[in-house]
């Protein structure tokens, strides 16, 4: 057996610490949500004082954050308690505390209600999530977090692209539902498309003249940034990617590997308005990868035009009604707020409320 060397010694030390180090982190932080949770469940309960409806009394918080504070520091603001408040509120579970219930009784049962959920994100995360009313749309932002462990920075952007509308409005009901119980769950090309793309991290203007070169550039130099939003399973594999038949020469801009799916994914960017020679000339791309490149046992490759602009006319009468493996998809260089990316999509809201009738 070879001598462990003093270098390597303190490297296994240094690996060991990290991660331990990290665990506690990880241990603290779900704790503290814990107890934030548990806080909120005792404010209403002497809000509330076994009535269906709280009375709920400013004056309350405000007492409560003096002392808190005094005796613990800081992280007991009014504002923290009235989001430990939301928080639990957000998060009860249809089981009402007695209004007889002792202190001791009330904590244990608090306890005992918390147990039933498992909080795995930061209380940072948690305060994103209070901002979201809608039920099933928080859930779907917290599963996602969850199993791509976003960070604070990237769950805000991923909320702030739209990203559970932009899901929402390319499936059907059923799909719908599984969003807010299971998350973005991928089982078919459908799934792994979005539309539009926002892909304001590229830094390139709205109304700034860039080629389709410049583009590809700019995606390869935050192609990090580009793969998040793409979605989970996509691995990058080339740029230019060149195939030849009959001695002609084409570059495919952008080739991805989709894990989950076990398929290539081809992208063509486009700065204008798609072109129905466009699609043509993706439907040659992928059935080249197809018969070329794909191994057995591997599924139908997928090909996506990312464009500027798109006419759905366009799509509908080039590509058959069968279709499932083409794909277009409009991009935004700018992060819109939702309202008006609800208006950019409304073409495709009505096109593919026909083609589902």
């Amino acid at each position: 057996m070879a001598k462990l060397s003093s270098v390597s010694l303190f490297k296994n030390i240094k690996a060991l610490i990290g991660v331990s180090r990290q665990e506690i982190v990880q241990t603290v932080n779900s704790k503290m949500v814990e107890t934030y949770y548990k806080v909120g469940g005792l404010i209403i309960e002497f809000e509330q004082q076994g009535e269906t409806r709280a009375k709920y009394a400013a004056s309350t918080l405000k007492d409560l954050s003096v002392k808190l504070t005094k005796e613990f520091g800081k992280g007991f603001s009014v504002d923290n308690l009235e989001n430990m408040r939301k928080f639990y509120m957000a998060y009860k579970i249809s089981e009402t505390l007695s209004r007889k219930s002792s202190s001791k009784n009330l904590i244990q049962k608090s306890e005992t209600l918390s147990r039933k959920f498992n909080f795995k994100l930061s209380w940072s995360h948690y305060l994103l999530l209070l901002r979201i009313e809608n039920e099933a749309e928080r859930r779907f932002y917290e599963i996602e977090a969850v199993n791509e462990n976003w960070s604070v920075r990237e769950f805000k952007r991923q909320y702030d692209s739209a990203l559970y509308e932009r899901l929402v409005l390319s499936r059907n009901k059923k799909k719908i539902n599984e969003l807010s119980k299971k998350g973005h769950v991928i089982e078919s090309a459908t799934d792994a498309i979005k539309d539009p793309y926002i892909l304001e991290f590229l830094t390139l203007h709205e109304h700034e003249t860039y080629s389709e070169s410049d583009l590809e550039t700019a995606i390869i130099s935050k192609l990090e940034d580009f793969l998040k939003e793409l979605g989970k399973g996509f691995l990058f594999v080339g740029r230019q990617y060149r195939i030849t038949f009959e001695e002609d020469h084409y570059h495919i801009d952008l080739v991805f590997y989709h894990r989950i799916l076990r398929c290539f994914i081809l992208i063509d960017l486009k700065i204008g308005e798609l072109k129905h020679k466009d699609i043509g000339q993706m439907q040659m791309y992928v059935n080249y990868f197809d018969e070329e490149v794909k191994e057995a046992g591997e599924t139908k490759t997928i090909g996506i035009i990312l464009c500027k602009n798109k006419k759905e006319s366009i799509v509908k009468y080039t590509l058959p009604k069968s279709n499932n493996q083409i794909f277009a998809s409009k991009y935004k260089t700018y992060l819109p707020e939702k309202s008006e990316l609800k208006l950019l999509m409304e073409p495709e809201i009505v096109y593919s409320v026909k083609e589902k009738k």
